[in-house]
């Protein structure tokens, strides 16, 4: 499984969303820091849950990154995350 359909298959696990995009940025940071040769290690995610609803952004943030924290600890280097209103979906 890709990393890309792992971190699908989490937040979609863990949250339910209404939308979930997670988007591989990996070759647009060639040569930078963290950037690995046929390894994806940069990714965008834009998600809208009801479970965000009333929470942070701080919190919202947080909650994915516990669901990725073992993807985060190996091989992804840069997370990106777009929190989208549940409410205009």
């Amino acid at each position: 499984m890709s990393m890309t359909d792992t971190i699908r298959a989490k937040l979609t696990e863990k949250f339910s969303p209404l939308h979930l995009e997670v988007i591989d940025e990996s070759e647009s940071h060639r040569g930078h820091a963290g950037w690995l040769e046929g390894v994806q290690t940069h990714f965008r995610i834009r998600i809208a849950t009801s479970d965000f609803d009333g929470l942070s952004r701080v919190a919202q943030h947080r909650a994915v990154m516990e669901t990725l924290d073992d993807e985060l600890k190996s091989s992804v280097h840069a997370l990106a995350i777009e929190v989208l209103p549940s409410s205009s979906l």
